[in-house]
């Protein structure tokens, strides 16, 4: 396994964005992955889908995720190409569903304080790096298990079970 490195934009958001922040109820019943992807933070920001790229990261404060536990927040966040959510803390079910998904999300206080919106940023998530190619600065967070990171790689739970069943 190599290193899994993700690079992007910032969009950055405050404390207790809840799933219905992330995608408001009245699009919960949408399955087609573009319609997920076009009201994804749409609780926060209704242009939010126009004005990314494929690749760019959610910065969000504490307690993301929290309120329901049905995984189509994620799965809007991973269907509109963003390449990570990272926080100061993660809701627990938010957290799991993302990983579920295949969306990696990313416990690191630290920079979450320092990194403004706009900001370019690279994550080598294998090695538990972050590095601010706007303003230089490196940040450390924990890195996952070896098995959330298949889980990433593969593109979440079911994949990665397949891969298993396969065995």
């Amino acid at each position: 396994m190599g290193d899994f490195i993700l690079k992007g934009k910032v969009w950055k958001f405050g404390d207790n964005i809840s799933t219905d922040h992330i995608l408001p109820s009245r699009y919960m019943t949408h399955v087609e992955p573009h319609e997920l992807a076009a009201n994804c933070m749409k609780g926060t920001d209704p242009d939010f889908f126009s004005k990314i790229q494929p690749g760019d990261i959610i910065v969000a404060g504490e307690n993301i995720g929290y309120g329901s536990s049905r995984e189509q927040a994620p799965q809007a966040i991973k269907c509109a190409q963003i390449g990570a959510v990272v926080a100061k803390s993660f809701a627990r079910i938010f957290y799991r569903n993302c990983y579920n998904v295949g969306l990696p999300a990313i416990n690191a206080p630290d920079f979450v304080l320092d990194v403004n919106q706009g900001d370019l940023i690279e994550i080598n998530y294998t090695q538990g790096g972050i590095t601010n190619l706007t303003t230089g600065k490196k940040y450390e967070f924990i890195k996952p298990p070896d098995f959330l990171v298949e889980y990433i790689e593969l593109g979440g739970l079911i994949p990665y079970l397949e891969k298993q069943l396969k065995k």
